[in-house]
């Protein structure tokens, strides 16, 4: 998950992350996009941004039925 400090949907969406995550035994990291400029420059206006494997998943917010289709 690319998130930013002081970004109350960030977390709102790392609680849903960890909750159905951690329901599902699945491992997950989250990631300041203000910490790189290549992140900030690609996913800055869209955080908090949920990827899985690497691509982009979705933004803003998190999409439960959706996620966890997608980690099963």
């Amino acid at each position: 998950m690319m998130s930013r400090a002081g970004c109350h949907l960030c977390e709102v969406a790392e609680a849903d992350v960890a909750r159905i995550c951690g329901e599902l035994g699945v491992p997950w990291e989250t990631s300041d996009v203000d910490s790189d400029p290549e992140w900030r420059a690609e996913y800055g206006d869209q955080v908090p941004v949920i990827l899985i494997d690497g691509a982009e998943h979705g933004y803003w917010r998190v999409e439960e039925e959706r996620f966890r289709r997608a980690l099963a």
